[in-house]
């Protein structure tokens, strides 16, 4: 008798908690985000500028940046992720399961858009509409997913929800901080022999690699000298951000795209296969390539 009673109270919850149709709230505003983070991964995909963003606008340094890409793709491409997984939830009939998954992923989402536009207004100085619209949405979600608490979470307790998914979701956002730094990737660990020696080389030889922190095609330049980018005859163009002046020296030489380097007198713009650096450079390693 207990167990039937357990039974019919279980099934009795299941039937408050399930709902009539899908989300079509959440699903509405999800569509929009996807709708968004798709144009911008295509144009990245594309190489096109995207539309009313001209050359040296707030856009344009935004989504030309090393913040662009993550893990070899469009940051935008992880928004259309974010947002196609929030339609997706929006059709689960579960009350209580929908708004948890929805609260979290939309909490995650805010959390990195909020670390994103810190760093275009703080590091780049800039400003990017597509990217704030995308925080406005995301910001909606938010708001609507909280708001749609199901009643049947009477006894539901903020204090210990918060403590573990905003904690989980704050550790992801150092993590991926920590990545966008530099402090773990490709340039940590074991330096390869051949290509410490090509970093050696370069600095010692008439070759010097002009370049901006906030620039991608530099970060792919660094990430191929993996752990000896420490290395590397290095200077910094753009110290002050994308809108403060050039350094000096860079002013000396008119770099005017990054990565540019200069070697022996000539002029080299884009990323360079280090192979190229080192027949450029008459490098040569008795040890042999691996």
């Amino acid at each position: 008798m207990a167990n039937d009673s357990i039974r019919k109270n279980k099934q009795a919850a299941a039937k408050v908690n399930l709902r009539a149709g899908p989300n079509w709230l959440l699903f509405g505003l999800a569509l929009l985000g996807m709708a968004l983070s798709s144009y911008l991964t295509f144009s990245a995909w594309q190489g096109s500028r995207v539309a009313f963003c001209t050359q040296g606008a707030g856009c344009d340094v935004v989504l030309n940046s090393r913040w662009s890409t993550l893990f070899g793709m469009p940051t935008s491409f992880w928004g259309f992720l974010t947002y196609a997984l929030l339609a997706a939830v929006a059709w689960n009939k579960n009350a209580v399961d929908q708004w948890r998954w929805a609260w979290v992923i939309a909490l995650f989402g805010l959390l990195y858009s909020l670390y994103l536009t810190s760093v275009a207004f703080f590091e780049l100085q800039a400003a990017c509409p597509y990217c704030l619209t995308s925080l406005g949405l995301m910001a909606t979600i938010f708001t609507v997913a909280t708001f749609q608490r199901p009643k049947s979470l009477a006894k539901f307790s903020w204090g210990p929800w918060l403590a573990k998914t905003v904690g989980v979701a704050v550790v992801a956002i150092l993590a991926l901080h920590l990545h966008y730094a530099g402090y773990w990737g490709g340039t940590q660990g074991p330096e390869d022999p051949w290509v410490r020696a090509l970093a050696e080389h370069l600095s010692k030889s008439d070759a010097k690699f002009y370049g901006a922190s906030w620039c991608p095609h530099c970060a792919q330049q660094k990430d191929l000298f993996g752990a000896s980018v420490k290395r590397i005859p290095y200077v910094e163009c753009s110290p002050g951000g994308p809108q403060a002046p050039s350094a000096p020296v860079c002013k000396e030489k008119n770099i005017s795209s990054y990565p540019t380097w200069i070697i022996n007198g000539q002029r080299y713009t884009g990323v360079q296969p280090l192979d190229a650096l080192a027949q450029l450079t008459n490098f040569k390693y008795q040890g042999g390539k691996p």
